[in-house]
């Protein structure tokens, strides 16, 4: 950090997090209802090490973990947030910190540093641990010989996805809750550095970029109405990502992860009462979920939502990414007849990069990379401060 700003780290308990898989009797407390979960927990497809494999219910570090605050310095509360969401498959906040602190410092916010769950500091250690995940990858590549970019980086998330799919749901629904619980306990006047009357915007790159709209979009209570939601390497619809990376997943586990969200998810629907109850009874935020899945199928609902919402999201694209490309996210964000009055600032940089890393400094500062980072950051600085 610099003298203009300064780092805090605050503590959080997730109080959502009866709602992951594991359990057998659910209760869904807006509904006041008992669930009962009769798919069994254990699929052997895609299991290699139970110690990955684990009841996401019992991992303690997706219930009880740290999260990262860059505010102004000498600061005492404020009353501008902005939270940053950041991507797929992530395990430390390094590349985001110079993010937070140029939005910090561009627009006078605390910025939020919130993990998703089982990503960051929400997931066991041993899923970063390089040995223990190469040997497991090795093994993964002998099960699965035609595994296509299995690496030590992506074999923990790609296993237990491809052996729960609907894990992507679970994590996604409970970081949802999680976010709504934060905002009430600051409105409640429970945090040390945030102001009761708080006003709060979105910064939200790749996969978090979902969270950011179904967020947005839902409008919990109103809390969200003046949220302006800022996307950067995001806003495609899932079927419209192409994910397989040896930083991001396994083919194997996208194949999973696609056959059950997007080709067979009706069905799955229809298996799943509990799916079945958080995506289409009466919970806004899991039909807002399913709206983000498939590009053709509830085009109209997402549309609208898109159209209600057009003066308050920006997304800015890079043309070199093919992970989520340009024109993916303009197809959604603009609608199937480009109706949608969403700006998209597609830009390219001069030199090599990916999705998964826009700037990559390889310890050696360039001009070159501070401007191109200088661009897209006074932009999204001009976006939340007009």
């Amino acid at each position: 950090m610099n003298n203009r700003t300064e780092l805090k780290e605050c503590e959080f308990e997730s109080l959502s997090y009866k709602i992951l898989p594991g359990v057998i009797d659910y209760h869904c407390v807006s509904h006041h209802m008992d669930l009962k979960h009769e798919s069994p927990f254990y699929t052997e497809v895609g299991t290699i090490n139970h110690n990955v494999h684990v009841k996401d219910i019992s991992i303690e570090e997706n219930r009880f973990f740290k999260y990262h605050i860059i505010k102004p310095a000498g600061v005492e509360s404020t009353k501008k947030v902005v939270f940053l969401f950041h991507g797929f498959n992530e395990k430390d906040w390094d590349k985001y910190l110079p993010w937070a602190e140029s939005i910090c410092e561009g627009t006078g916010s605390s910025v939020i540093l919130f993990p998703i769950a089982f990503h960051m500091q929400r997931a066991p250690k041993h899923w970063s641990n390089k040995r223990g995940m190469y040997k497991l990858s090795e093994e993964r590549k002998k099960r699965y010989p035609n595994v296509v970019n299995s690496t030590l980086s992506n074999v923990a998330i790609s296993m237990r996805l491809h052996s729960m799919p609907q894990r992507f749901i679970w994590s996604g629904l409970q970081t949802y809750y999680d976010i709504i619980q934060f905002v009430e306990e600051c409105k409640e006047g429970k945090h040390d550095f945030i102001s009761k009357d708080f006003e709060f915007d979105i910064f939200a790159y790749s996969i978090g970029g979902f969270l950011a709209q179904i967020l947005k979009f839902s409008n919990y209570k109103n809390y969200f109405s003046n949220t302006k939601v800022c996307l950067f390497c995001s806003g495609a619809t899932f079927n419209r990502l192409s994910p397989v990376s040896k930083f991001i997943l396994d083919s194997e586990a996208n194949v999973a992860l696609y056959s059950f969200l997007v080709e067979h998810f009706e069905k799955m629907l229809q298996k799943d009462n509990l799916l079945h109850h958080y995506i289409e009874e009466d919970h806004l935020e899991g039909k807002i979920f399913y709206a983000m899945l498939d590009y053709q199928k509830m085009r109209c609902f997402r549309e609208e939502l898109f159209k209600k919402y057009e003066d308050q999201i920006y997304a800015i694209t890079l043309k070199k990414d093919v992970v989520i490309p340009s024109y993916e996210v303009m197809n959604t964000l603009k609608g199937a007849y480009h109706d949608i009055d969403i700006k998209v600032d597609e830009l390219d940089f001069d030199r090599e990069y990916t999705h998964e890393n826009p700037f990559p400094s390889n310890g050696k500062p360039s001009q070159e990379l501070t401007n191109d980072f200088d661009t897209v950051f006074n932009k999204v600085c001009y976006f939340f401060n007009h």
